[in-house]
């Protein structure tokens, strides 16, 4: 007979397939950079953030703080891993006031996690008090990892394009957000229930404004397409007379025989 834990941990499993996904979706941009070797108007806020999140959720998972959470410190340890190689990538193509300033940022949150860690070993002296200090702190964490796309949200209800909020990225949130709340609501955890379940709804929001404005967004595209091809013809119509006149019956002739 299948028990609850099996399908708990089956679930994590998949969740910790669909966090990968999320973890990795900014590939593209940092092999841009590697690339143009410049960060350009990037920003490593988003990634710092995320680091400072997964951090915390690996101290979360720790037996010592809440056992049973293998899965919690597999994913949390590997976005550890990939953030880091982003801000690493960030620092070694930065330079001047960009790369100081993600270096404080970076010292600041090992520092903190550090803090934290050292204040809850030593002064909770229970697996539900370590649990409940680092869960709230994961819960605003988690909560303002999950609420960043409210700012694209915002671009799409303004511009009325989904142009720039890739279904794929919606559809591995929302997919993430099932499992992770399920897995805690399996053996309930009120920590891990609250970011994901807010997750959850986020998706769905941005699900919803994809079907809203999916027909405008490609009626917005064939529009740019048109303007740019009714651009390029006039071009080869202003440039066509120039031609014209270099090969034309009123053009210099170049005779080379005689009568």
């Amino acid at each position: 007979m299948v028990t609850a834990d099996t399908i708990r941990t089956a679930i994590g499993v998949i969740g910790n397939g669909t966090a990968l996904v999320l973890f990795l979706s900014p590939v593209p941009t940092f092999y841009r950079i590697w690339k143009k070797r410049a960060v350009e108007q990037y920003s490593a806020i988003p990634y710092v953030a995320t680091l400072l999140n997964c951090m915390m959720w690996v101290l979360y998972g720790l037996p010592a703080v809440h056992p049973h959470s293998m899965l919690v410190i597999t994913i949390n340890g590997t976005g550890m891993a990939i953030q880091l190689t982003y801000v690493a990538l960030f620092l070694l193509y930065s330079a001047g006031a960009a790369r100081r300033r993600v270096l404080l940022l970076l010292a600041a949150e090992v520092a903190f996690v550090a803090a934290v860690a050292a204040m809850v070993l030593t002064l909770a002296h229970s697996h539900q008090k370590r649990s409940m200090v680092v869960g709230v702190l994961c819960v605003l964490f988690g909560t303002g990892m999950y609420a960043a796309p409210l700012a694209v949200m915002k671009m799409v209800i303004q511009t009325k394009s989904v142009e720039y909020m890739p279904l794929f990225l919606s559809l591995a949130s929302l997919v993430n957000g099932i499992c992770w709340t399920a897995y805690a609501l399996i053996r309930f955890d009120l920590y891990i229930t609250i970011p994901n379940g807010l997750g959850v709804l986020f998706a769905v929001a941005q699900l919803v404004l994809y079907a809203i404005y999916y027909k405008s967004t490609q009626q917005i595209i064939e529009a740019r397409k048109r303007k740019a091809g009714q651009v390029a013809l006039t071009e080869v119509v202003v440039d066509a007379p120039a031609t014209a006149r270099g090969t034309g019956p009123n053009a210099p002739a170049t005779s080379t025989g005689g009568y």
